[in-house]
């Protein structure tokens, strides 16, 4: 069974960086391909951005103009997503996600296994 927990989130001042962890277990994460989601408040389930089973490139959702990083750690079977210079509509609930599939995903239909969520409050 894939779990996945994320940690990092809490309540941050607007302008501030932030780190998020996803700690994969029950399979090798170079088995999977993996990403980051966040919902704000009534609001649908928006992609932040991704990496491919088989690439360490990440690939991002166009909406957030490159303002996150994806980032992977194989070693320790973990994924990161980080920004700085928070703003308060980044406040949201964000999620991890996998897929065992190689190719890209953005949809949240896609993805197999979820994390429980972690929640960002920016404050202005």
């Amino acid at each position: 069974q894939v779990r996945l927990v994320e940690s990092g989130g809490g309540l941050v001042q607007a302008g501030a960086s932030m780190r998020l962890s996803c700690v994969i277990s029950g399979r090798s994460l170079t088995m999977l391909s993996v990403a980051w989601f966040r919902q704000a408040p009534g609001k649908e389930r928006e992609f932040v951005g991704g990496t491919t089973r088989d690439s360490a490139t990440p690939y991002y959702g166009e909406s957030l103009n490159g303002r996150f990083t994806i980032s992977r750690d194989n070693a320790i079977n973990t994924v990161y997503v980080q920004t700085s210079s928070l703003r308060p509509e980044d406040t949201a609930v964000y999620y991890c996600a996998a897929r065992r599939t190689w190719n890209i995903a953005t949809t949240p239909a896609q993805f197999e296994y979820w994390g429980q969520g972690t929640q960002v409050t920016v404050s202005s």
